[in-house]
């Protein structure tokens, strides 16, 4: 039978893989809740210093078996492989343990409205923007994303409403832990091809998501994406869709965009327009996020003048095209994107920003992600000006010999980018400040440790002002 944290209330809990962003903000909830809580990771970064230094959770960098010892309790993410350290020493001693998905299941219960919002792409971008709309509707909902929102303060708060909104991954099926009332389904597209079969394999395990539903549950979908028409046209619950066809639910009419593809449109119901909505975040695919949001707070009662105002207000997660610093009149960015669909979207909003050239910096992830997608990274960063690419980010997962960073950059060279091998975050480093100009774009992408470029640039950079 799995153990389950409300019975251990108050005892100590240990997060083996704390750093994660989903991870740190569920020791911040865990915290709340009145637990106590420790954690060790692979790596130092911000988050494991904003969790020893702000929260006083005790982190320790390094798997070692004696990280476990004294915890009641023990959750661990599904990088953490079983011959992890401190998973046999838990196992060792018997420690109850869950992953972290189940945790999430697990603290999402009792709740009369689950919230889960699922997608290949945009999860983190629209339950952060969710989040906003349903704070400044004061729906004071309890919150869990996969990233860091400024307006609530990072990934994490606890509500006073019936309401919990979670970001749903579905990496490893994962979100099959979830107990959703609402789902809002963005898209469906081959990713983590690691675990599923094919792009098939993807769609059932969707449909398996949104059956969790209870009969009375709602799910709203992108009437524009085939897949999740089709998933939606087997539910017997409540469905709607969001789209710019006549045939969607919710729709965004009179759609315009500005200068640097940010859109303003009318928010409308079957035909009736609720607001009137002006973003500050660029592309399309925000507009479809800014949809699903929209029609998830009027379906629960939010005030369509307050949540139309809060997405024009919304400026994006952490790690979602993020301006980290500018140097030698260079603007930095940074984005979570690790997929060639993804790299693709943000270059696309990257080159309508002011710039001179533009360069992507490119973190492969994961071995097996490149070599399934590998003919689709050979073209996704056509609109930049100059293409860097480190060496694969390994992830969970071990090299297997036969696929490399180099054959990236060999085919990219072959599809006429101007792309350039440079192996660590030093070399890229060093090659950016030799070759860019005034007036150049810098955008970092991928989900593995990419960002701490960004960071260490800047840092370099005040050390020499100081």
């Amino acid at each position: 039978m799995t153990p389950h944290i409300r019975d251990y209330q108050g005892k100590h809990i240990h997060m083996i893989g704390i750093g994660g962003s989903s991870m740190s903000g569920l020791a911040q909830f865990l915290l709340e809740k009145g637990y106590t809580v420790s954690g060790s990771d692979g790596l130092e970064t911000y988050t494991t210093k904003h969790l020893r230094d702000d929260l006083k959770i005790p982190v320790v960098i390094g798997h070692k078996p004696e990280n476990v010892h004294g915890a009641d309790f023990v959750v661990y993410t599904i990088a953490i492989l079983p011959d992890n350290a401190e998973r046999v020493e838990m196992e060792r001693l018997g420690i109850p343990n869950i992953e972290r998905a189940t945790l999430l299941g697990q603290l999402m219960e009792g709740y009369q409205t689950a919230i889960g919002v699922c997608g290949a792409h945009g999860k983190t971008s629209t339950t952060a923007l969710l989040a906003q709309i349903m704070m400044e509707c004061e729906l004071d909902p309890s919150i869990h994303i996969g990233g860091s929102l400024d307006f609530i303060g990072g990934s994490t708060r606890i509500g006073r409403s019936d309401i919990f909104l979670a970001e749903a991954c579905e990496f490893n099926a994962s979100f099959l832990h979830l107990r959703p009332t609402v789902a809002l389904l963005l898209n469906i597209d081959a990713d983590h091809l690691d675990f599923y079969r094919d792009i098939d394999h993807i769609q059932e395990t969707f449909g398996e998501f949104l059956a969790l539903l209870p009969q009375d549950g709602i799910a709203i979908g992108n009437g524009e994406d085939k897949r999740v028409r089709e998933l939606l046209s087997a539910l017997s619950c409540t469905t709607y869709t969001f789209g710019l066809s006549d045939d969607d639910d919710f729709t965004a009419a009179n759609l315009v965009y500005n200068e640097i593809g940010c859109g303003t449109f009318d928010f409308t119901f079957h035909g009736e327009v609720l607001g009137h909505v002006q973003l500050r975040v660029a592309g399309f695919f925000h507009v479809q996020n800014a949809l699903a949001a929209l029609a998830c707070a009027y379906i629960e009662g939010g005030d369509m003048a307050r949540a139309c105002k809060a997405a024009g207000d919304f400026e994006g997660a952490h790690r979602r095209f993020e301006l980290t610093g500018e140097i030698d009149g260079v603007k930095l960015y940074h984005d979570y994107g690790h997929n060639p669909t993804e790299m693709r979207n943000i270059l696309s909003v990257a080159n309508m920003q002011p710039h001179n050239r533009l360069w992507a910096v490119m973190q492969p992830h994961t071995y097996s992600r490149v070599k399934r997608l590998f003919a689709d990274y050979l073209t996704c960063t056509k609109d930049a000006d100059i293409t860097l690419v480190t060496d694969i980010y390994a992830a969970r997962e071990k090299d297997p010999g036969d696929i490399k960073a180099t054959q990236v950059v060999e085919g990219m060279l072959a599809n006429g980018i101007n792309a350039i091998h440079t192996p660590t975050f030093d070399d890229t480093e060093t090659y950016l400040r030799a070759n860019w100009q005034e007036g150049d774009l810098v955008l970092t992408m991928g989900c593995g440790n990419i960002n701490q470029l960004n960071e260490q640039m800047w840092e370099r950079e005040q050390e020499k002002k100081s």
